[in-house]
């Protein structure tokens, strides 16, 4: 009997519940014109959330997401790669091995973040926008922890005597 992941499950949870609030946000967008994303109710909403429930999310989870990115910057310097955000823009041949263990790296994280922030527009809003959430939670995660894996590399292929900007593969 195969087991189940618990990737699978916050996957399969994320999708659940975006498909489960679709319907009312479509309507919501039908009734009143408002896309919500990147409008001024959008960022003052925002706002809101840094100091309502859930606010440690905006803290725990880029501290979080910036340790696993030097782990795993750590990881690629050890095996020679160039820093990630370098090696995504430059490297054809190595993007989609580095999205794959990026994204192994994160997806749980990102699937706990989408959640959260579904969670918290509840509480402190009475209403959920998931473009949003699928957003918001995901941008708390990939920005810190594309850096800080670029950043570890960097510093740790430097501390081995290498310069990780010049390695090919």
């Amino acid at each position: 009997m195969a087991s189940i992941s618990r990737s699978a499950i916050l996957s399969v949870v994320v999708i659940a519940i975006v498909l489960a609030v679709l319907p009312g946000a479509i309507w919501r967008l039908i009734q009143t014109g408002d896309p919500y994303l990147f409008t001024h109710r959008f960022f003052a909403d925002m706002l809101a959330r840094l100091s309502g429930p859930g606010k440690m999310r905006f803290i725990l989870q880029p501290a979080v997401a910036i340790l696993l990115g030097a782990r795993d910057g750590a990881k690629d310097a050890r095996a020679g790669l160039p820093p990630f955000l370098w090696a995504l823009a430059v490297h054809s041949s190595l993007q989609r091995e580095l999205l794959r263990s990026a994204l192994a790296s994160v997806r749980n994280l990102v699937a706990m973040a989408i959640i959260l922030d579904v969670v918290s527009q509840f509480l402190i809003f009475h209403e959920i926008h998931p473009g949003a959430a699928l957003l918001l939670g995901p941008v708390l995660i990939a920005v810190p922890y594309a850096l800080s894996r670029a950043l570890t590399n960097r510093i740790v292929g430097r501390r081995k005597g290498q310069d990780p900007a010049t390695h090919s593969s």
